[in-house]
């Protein structure tokens, strides 16, 4: 164990209150608009949901851990200078994001959204909407926030498909791999988009991939707005074929006036997948676990970029 304390830079007042009291550590506030405060900063909690950009900052400064506040890294090893080590934010986000994509489904399945456009008018307008039970759902993408995902569609009787990177099998049967989708797509009344943003998924969603969905299904992304094509998500949407429920857009945010905004098959929020009240306690208790493995000596947990 070090005979000094740890430094822990954290962005601000919120994250520092959660976190104390912590033995054998030094917290300050960085909030990474200006250079760092002082030069040996053990780990480095980046501010939430800001450009990978200030990532930059960290050059010239010594770290052992920059621990992310969102689980998505795409970008950072292109902002991230030499020398350091980045882990995301698992088990920060999953359970947040999930609730917020079963919301956005049963939205748009049960009609919500025009239940409160008609009674913004003082109007009453019953009408039959599909289910939720009986439908199939494609999941793409199979990590944490695809299997939170799964594990709370399961109990509204759906049936559940799921699709990864690669093909493998687990005790709920076949994962099938991205190659698959072309013949998956058609057979999905609902599909959930939840891959990271990496090079051969950006603009996985393009017209080809909108085409091969059946009339009248639902495409929901929860991923990265450039995982879509906005040109391809616009054409489909204005001709009514489909249905949209999207937590993420390309551009983000969605300027005022977009045309998507204004269309009855379109159900937009703004990237709110994690802000909940369970996002600090969360990000609390994987900052004291990664605090508690320095002082022990042991390797921080979710490394996904080593800039060494």
């Amino acid at each position: 164990m070090s005979s000094r304390p740890l430094i822990v830079s954290v962005p601000d007042s919120q994250l520092r209150d959660t976190l104390r009291p912590l033995e054998g550590v030094e917290l300050i506030e960085w909030d990474m608009d200006g250079p760092a405060p002082v030069s040996v900063i053990d780990i480095v909690v980046p501010p939430y949901m800001r450009p990978r950009s200030i990532l930059q900052l960290l050059d010239g400064v010594t770290t052992r851990l920059v621990q992310a506040q969102v689980l998505g890294y795409d970008g950072v090893r292109e902002a991230l200078p030499k020398g350091h080590v980045y882990s995301n934010a698992v088990g920060v986000h999953e359970a947040s994001t999930a609730e917020l994509t079963l919301a956005l489904i049963l939205a748009s399945q049960r009609g919500i959204a025009d239940f409160v456009r008609a009674a913004e008018k003082g109007e009453w307008r019953p009408r039959p909407y599909p289910s939720l039970a009986d439908r199939s759902v494609l999941l793409v993408g199979y990590g944490g926030v695809g299997k939170a995902i799964e594990a709370r569609l399961l109990p509204f009787e759906t049936t559940v498909t799921r699709v990864a990177s690669t093909e493998r099998v687990d005790e709920r049967g076949t994962i099938y791999a991205i190659a698959a989708l072309s013949d998956l797509l058609p057979e999905a009344d609902i599909v959930v988009i939840g891959v990271p943003l990496t090079p051969s998924t950006t603009h996985l969603v393009d017209d080809s991939f909108l085409s091969r969905m059946r009339d009248h299904s639902l495409l929901v992304n929860i991923a990265r707005g450039l995982v879509a094509d906005t040109d391809a998500l616009l054409a489909h949407a204005q001709s009514g074929r489909l249905r949209f429920a999207l937590d993420v857009t390309d551009p983000e945010p969605l300027p005022e006036g977009h045309p998507l905004f204004g269309l009855p098959n379109v159900l937009i929020s703004p990237h709110v997948g994690g802000a909940t009240s369970a996002m600090m306690p969360r990000m609390a208790r994987l900052l004291r676990e990664q605090i508690e493995r320095m002082q022990r000596g042991d390797e921080p947990l979710h490394v996904v970029v080593r800039s060494i």
